[in-house]
């Protein structure tokens, strides 16, 4: 075993990663798969540091026959033709795309690379020209068809999904771009795209019908991320570690790790994947805590979600057909596909004869995460930041002072602005399901609905917090639905503190009035 591991954080160049003892978990055996299907377009789509780049870097150096870099994978235990291909990759993810031209600036640097690297003339043609020369140049001049491989071949136009005016332009752009792999077929072996949103609705590839998306394939469902089996194969040690610095076992990090860092799913039958990004981070530093989800755009998904008004408890918690998944607009009305395609949402079950998907959020970090940017979002809070409220809130559950906790829960829900109209009770009930999900990983919470209604049941070790919490009711009427359904009856067996509290939140003073509270103590 490698005493001395060396983990490729932020290492996306599968030559470096392999020159320098990095470690890498062999994932060619999806090369020999990709070549193995009858098709020459290809699209992946998977959110955000999940190892697309570094995939797409192994495939680069597999195409231009560098059988060095292989020495010991599955790819080169097996007879292949390592005769070398001329390859163009374009990498998208290092604009910012911020200005009309960005996109063109990105692609003039690209063209000029590779018209020098194969001593091309410079002409002063259009974009879509220029590349259509340079492919089929490169093809004469080698006289190997050409790999195209593209890299978050959508960043332009993520980057803009609020920009109506960049984001028709770049959309353009990219369409008259990418209609080269149709138009020069003749001259390339291989195309491969990458990107978080899918493309049948964005008019990017209009002309080209035969563009194979195995994003849903069973058979590439692990081709991104680590699978428990490689986990246990590869990063037993860094377990070892990990259980070491925080003085658990080995079984209890395992699972630390899976709570937090695993739960994806990217088709029917696939295994369930962990973040790459976060569990190689958590693994290096010894430190379990939150790592993708400060690295990304959460405010992105947060607007769609609040301009649609969107009921989050359903959202997040969802049913779809697959056609909702596969072919979606990043522009919809429906947020589900933002959700989905950028990492916040995940398949958590298939159901075969309706062929539904049951979607879910993945894992602890993007949960915590997500509800984080939310409450920020839905709750302007005046003092102290996101964690103090939820601190606090917990602290008054945890030393049974219900008092103290509808004294909290009056100045958080007094935070909601008056533009997120008030009257409206679904951002009521969306703003208590956001600070229930933070306390839920802490506290032990269980939630539910009806009839538009929220009751909460809060169990410590010590308490039980039995609240009925009304909108433009009365408190009264909130306590007796407490005595009526007899929620108390089921916690009187095991000697807690019960407290009852039926409190009514009015949307005209912004304030919970009038709450009753009755305490039981069972000796």
């Amino acid at each position: 075993m490698n005493k001395n591991i060396k983990y490729a954080i932020g290492e996306q160049d599968f030559q470096a990663l392999r020159k320098d003892g990095y470690l890498y978990i062999d994932k060619t055996h999806y090369i020999d798969k990709l070549l193995k299907h009858d098709g020459k377009y290809y699209f992946l789509a998977r959110p955000r540091r999940f190892g697309k780049s570094l995939f797409l870097s192994a495939l680069q150096y597999f195409f231009e026959g560098k059988r060095d870099l292989f020495k010991g994978l599955y790819i080169e235990s097996i007879n292949k033709d390592w005769q070398p291909h001329p390859v163009l990759r374009l990498d998208l993810n290092t604009g910012d795309y911020s200005e009309l031209g960005k996109l063109e600036s990105v692609l003039d640097i690209t063209f000029r690379n590779w018209e020098k690297e194969y001593g091309l003339e410079v002409k002063d043609e259009e974009l879509s020209q220029r590349f259509q020369h340079i492919i089929e140049s490169v093809h004469e001049q080698t006289g190997m068809q050409v790999v195209i491989l593209v890299d978050e071949y959508d960043k332009p136009l993520v980057k803009n999904l609020n920009n109506d005016e960049r984001f028709e332009h770049y959309r353009l752009k990219l369409a008259s771009v990418y209609s080269n792999f149709k138009s020069s077929a003749a001259h390339i072996r291989l195309v491969f795209l990458t990107g978080v949103s899918r493309f049948s609705k964005l008019s990017v590839f209009s002309d080209l019908n035969n563009l194979n998306d195995i994003s849903f394939d069973d058979d590439f469902a692990d081709i991104c991320g680590v699978t428990e089996k490689e986990l246990l194969e590869n990063l037993q040690e860094g377990i070892e570690n990990l259980a070491k610095e925080y003085e658990i076992e080995f079984t209890d990090a395992l699972r630390e790790l899976k709570e937090n860092y695993d739960g994806y799913r990217f088709s029917r039958a696939g295994s369930e994947i962990y973040n790459p990004w976060s569990l190689l981070n958590c693994l290096s530093k010894k430190d379990i805590r939150n790592y993708w989800t400060f690295t990304g755009e959460p405010s992105i998904v947060v607007e769609a979600l609040k301009r649609e008004n969107s009921d989050l408890k359903e959202i997040l918690n969802t049913r779809c057909n697959v056609n909702i998944l596969a072919g979606l607009d990043l522009r919809s009305s429906n947020p589900l596909a933002l959700l989905y395609q950028a990492g916040y949402l995940t398949i958590k079950d298939y159901d075969k004869r309706k062929r539904i998907y049951t979607l879910g959020i993945p894992n602890k970090e993007v949960k915590e995460g997500l509800m984080d940017e939310l409450l920020k979002s839905y709750v302007k809070i005046k003092k102290g930041n996101v964690e103090s409220v939820v601190f606090k809130i917990i602290d008054c559950i945890e030393e049974g002072k219900p008092k103290d906790l509808l004294s909290e829960l009056d100045s958080f829900l007094s935070g909601i602005p008056y533009e997120m109209k008030m009257e409206d009770e679904n951002n009521f009930q969306n703003a208590i399901y956001i600070l229930l999900t933070l306390i839920g990983a802490k506290a032990k919470v269980e939630e539910h609905t009806s009839d538009g209604r929220i009751d909460l049941v809060i169990e410590t070790s010590k308490y039980v917090y039995l609240l009925e919490l009304k909108y433009d009711k009365s408190s009264k009427q909130a306590f007796a639905q407490i005595e009526d359904k007899q929620y108390a009856r089921k916690f009187r067996k095991d000697h807690r503190t019960i407290f009852k509290i039926g409190a009514n939140f009015s949307s005209e003073t912004r304030s919970i009035e009038d709450p009753v509270i009755e305490v039981e103590t069972i000796i």
